[in-house]
């Protein structure tokens, strides 16, 4: 292991249980062999059980083991816990055994390290990155992950004066009791995952709890753009019980920060001043983007960051991967990779930044499907459909937009190719962002965007293809 690996210490020489073997279960199970616990492993795949017992981890079927005897059960996000619990986790809980998350592990280990969490329906990824970037450029020692690229007991250990940017999932705050964030951020609230939380009342509860354990020396970041975020800054400001600032990219925002006729403007202290124009951060295209911006500004700012230093930062910024991703320009065509939107809420804020679009949708949907996108459909020339819910998107879009069903990635990139070509329509842009998780055709949004960029890249003819985001 590692010299400066995260160690989780074992208590009575007891086991631990790890269910769940993919990026933040194998994580959580070298931090525990790294403080000395003995890990029974698990996942219910082959592939991930193999590429544990190669990493050392031994394997244990936690379906038919003596939870008597583990100390904690620590359950990747991927698996559920609520409503309707995994049957592994059911006999754990049946036995007393406590189930918890990777995060509640690194917070117990790192108890004085400085937190920010970010969470929120949309936007926790670029937030996250944007924080982690801000704090750099300011000399800050930082470590950036949780659900978002490295997984938390994957980071190094950072102790005082050090701070954890962490993407904290719905699933991941469910199971997380220790953790005090100093900065707490929560973007906005749209209905997703609501089959694992029982409904939109259970997916509330467990995205509020990045504010529990906060204090009054500690900072709540609210977006205010949604009925959810604002009736949630409403309560907490009123409590009064930590400091509690409002963002917004539509409306000002008195006592907190905002995007006014797209400049980022301070009211932290209830003098407006502006600090720059968005237009010049040029990877954070789209208000959805501007509201993901000003939490971030509003997040450094409370850790005592200069104004222009956060402007300077974001300015640098150099933007995630299959987030309105530029792939390539190819006979005037940008081809723009959007992956990660798994929703409609996240699709239409891609929609909403172009104005000539070659959409390609589909795959598994979320609850809701495509409700909420009508006001988007004069701006899509055509929609390439794609994965299980062609059908019903073609249902839902036709006639008020061309339908095509493609069925497949690679048959909609280049029928959207071939028509966006022949039709030589300004400003025209070949637009993934599928409005539905990636399952029923890829491992993840990732494989699919990644897939897209090859396709693209298959194509010929770019005229550029450096990662950036559009437009």
């Amino acid at each position: 292991m590692s010299g400066d690996a995260i160690r989780i210490p074992c208590p009575d020489g007891r086991p631990a249980a790890v269910f769940g073997l993919a990026r933040t279960g194998l994580a959580a199970a070298r931090a525990l062999m790294a403080g000395g616990c003995e890990v029974w492993g698990w996942d219910d795949r082959d592939d991930r059980r193999a590429e544990a017992a190669a990493a050392g981890i031994t394997l244990v079927d936690l379906a038919r083991c003596d939870w008597s005897r583990p100390w904690a059960l620590v359950l990747s996000p991927g698996v559920p816990f609520r409503p309707a619990p995994h049957p592994v986790v059911e006999r754990a809980a049946a036995a007393g055994c406590p189930v918890v998350s990777d995060i509640e592990l690194l917070a117990r280990a790192q108890p004085e390290a400085r937190y920010i969490g970010v969470t929120g329906t949309n936007g926790k990824s670029t937030t996250t990155a944007l924080v982690g970037h801000i704090l750099r450029s300011a000399g800050r020692r930082v470590e950036v992950g949780g659900n978002l690229g490295t997984a938390a007991l994957a980071l190094a250990p950072l102790g005082r004066g050090g701070t954890y940017v962490l993407e904290l999932s719905s699933y991941q705050l469910d199971l997380t009791r220790s953790l005090a964030c100093n900065v707490a951020v929560l973007l906005n609230i749209t209905p997703d995952h609501l089959d694992r939380h029982g409904g939109m009342e259970g997916y509330i509860a467990a995205k509020l709890r990045i504010f529990r354990n906060q204090t009054g020396r500690d900072t709540a970041v609210i977006g205010i753009d949604d009925r959810y975020g604002e009736a949630i800054f409403t309560e907490i400001a009123a409590r009064q019980h930590q400091a509690a600032v409002p963002v917004s990219s539509r409306r000002a925002a008195p006592g907190g920060v905002y995007v006014e006729r797209g400049r980022l403007i301070d009211d932290l202290s209830d003098d407006p001043v502006p600090v720059m124009d968005m237009a010049a951060a040029t990877t954070l295209p789209g208000a959805h983007n501007w509201q993901n911006a000003a939490a971030a500004y509003a997040a450094c700012r409370s850790l005592g960051i200069a104004g222009s230093v956060i402007a300077a930062a974001m300015r640098s910024y150099p933007g995630l991967p299959h987030r309105q991703e530029l792939v390539a320009t190819i006979d005037g065509i940008r081809f723009v990779n959007d992956s990660k939107a798994t929703n409609a809420d996240a699709a239409g804020k891609a929609l909403a930044c172009y104005e000539t679009i070659y959409w390609i949708v589909g795959g598994r949907p979320k609850e809701g499907g495509l409700a909420g996108l009508e006001p988007f459909h004069p701006r899509i020339a055509h929609a390439f459909l794609i994965g299980e819910s062609m059908e019903a998107f073609a249902a839902a879009l036709a006639p008020a937009v061309p339908v095509h069903r493609c069925g497949t990635l690679d048959a909609a990139v280049a029928q959207a190719f071939a028509l966006a070509r022949s039709e030589s329509r300004p400003g025209a842009v070949v637009l993934l962002s599928p409005a539905c998780a990636s399952f029923d055709q890829f491992a993840n949004f990732e494989e699919r965007g990644e897939a897209f960029r090859r396709l693209v890249h298959g194509l010929g003819g770019a005229d550029a293809a450096s990662r950036g985001s559009a437009p």
